[in-house]
């Protein structure tokens, strides 16, 4: 097992990566003020793994609860998040009960937004079961739902106690998942390490193929990454912005197609495409690195092509970008390969020119 510590001005957690740590609760319990829990998981994961972790915090004298919402993005709503209130309600849970978000980013930002809401600040640990969430959304604090208009536009900055990323969670991950999060591990490459980029180059087919060494590397380091990110940023007032490298675009694609259609990570690879091809455009990138970034994608077994939509709606959602500042969307585009940065506005003929040619 290895162990980070993201280390915040107010407070300070454990990630984990390992194998077989969904029942070494140990790692769980000193973030327990209380013996009571709720874990949070949806309909497709809980059959798989939700009996052995109630199975090990009973063992333990922790009194467990839960709650299973539907799988899905297009269930990441009000009414939804609406269900752990319920739960938390009828089982008299108090401000000091620990929500246990077992689940991929859908199930980690949803149980997240709770424990914020849930009588002012109840604790929550992350048990991440994708890749993407494993790499990226488990780790940071982030909690969001969606709204029509919106990806991840009502929610909250709110740290969990741990993060419990277990491997083996991933032998059940469907190869589409798989792929999905693989495009969040590019990006890491992409806006900050050159040398994690040509590693993944080199690795791709092992990491499909679920070898165990590579999966747990591109997890690491993606985690080491985010870590130092947003121990610089926490709230996202700077450098923590390039983590969203290819989000605006992806998220347009995701709110445009209706929430669940295309995958988060599907999306992301796509406007990662579009961001390189428009730092091309700027100069920052030659033609060969936007082609190099269309290869490791597909490589990746992710789409290098936006879906078709009116240049009108794609402007509009992309006003709706949690960047967008003083009315001007800000895009997260690339110096060079492994180098972000923002750049603020883009022209709207350079943006429909790299829309007409990437979809």
């Amino acid at each position: 097992m290895i162990t980070l510590d993201l280390i915040l001005p107010d407070t300070r957690y454990p990630i984990h990566i390992g194998h077989g740590l969904l029942e070494q609760v140990d790692l769980l319990l000193p973030h327990l003020p209380i013996p009571k829990a709720a874990i949070v998981s949806n309909e497709t994961v809980a059959p798989l793994y939700l009996h052995r972790l109630q199975q090990a915090l009973g063992a333990r004298g922790v009194a467990c609860t839960s709650v299973i919402l539907p799988d899905g993005e297009r269930y990441k709503d009000w009414q939804t998040l609406n269900l752990i209130f319920d739960s938390l309600l009828a089982g008299n849970a108090e401000r000091r009960t620990t929500l246990i978000a077992l689940g991929g980013g859908v199930i980690g930002d949803m149980t997240g937004f709770a424990a914020a809401c849930y009588q002012r600040g109840a604790p929550f640990v992350q048990i991440p079961t994708t890749l993407l969430a494993q790499v990226d959304s488990s780790v940071g604090g982030k909690t969001a739902i969606n709204h029509p208009q919106g990806k991840n536009m009502i929610g909250a900055f709110y740290q969990p106690r741990a993060v419990i990323a277990d491997m083996d969670l991933l032998e059940t991950l469907p190869d589409r998942e798989l792929s999905a999060g693989l495009a969040e591990v590019i990006k890491y490459g992409l806006l900050g390490d050159a040398d994690f980029l040509a590693w993944l180059e080199q690795n791709m087919a092992a990491l499909r193929q679920r070898d165990s060494a590579a999966l747990q590397y591109a997890v690491r380091r993606s985690c080491e990454m985010k870590a130092a990110i947003v121990a610089e940023d926490e709230k996202e007032n700077g450098v923590r912005a390039l983590l969203n490298l290819g989000h605006t675009f992806g998220h347009a694609i995701e709110a445009g197609l209706g929430f669940g259609a295309w995958l988060h990570g599907e999306a992301v690879a796509a406007g990662m495409v579009l961001a390189a091809a428009a730092s091309a455009e700027l100069g920052w990138l030659g033609a060969a690195d936007v082609e190099r970034v269309r290869r490791l994608i597909a490589a990746a077994g992710l789409p290098v092509k936006a879906p078709a939509m009116p240049a009108e709606q794609w402007l509009k959602l992309m006003s709706h970008d949690k960047k967008v500042e003083a009315g001007t969307v800000r895009f997260v585009l690339l110096r060079s390969l492994g180098q972000a940065a923002i750049q603020a506005g883009l022209d709207t003929s350079l943006l429909e020119r790299i829309l007409l040619e990437n979809s």
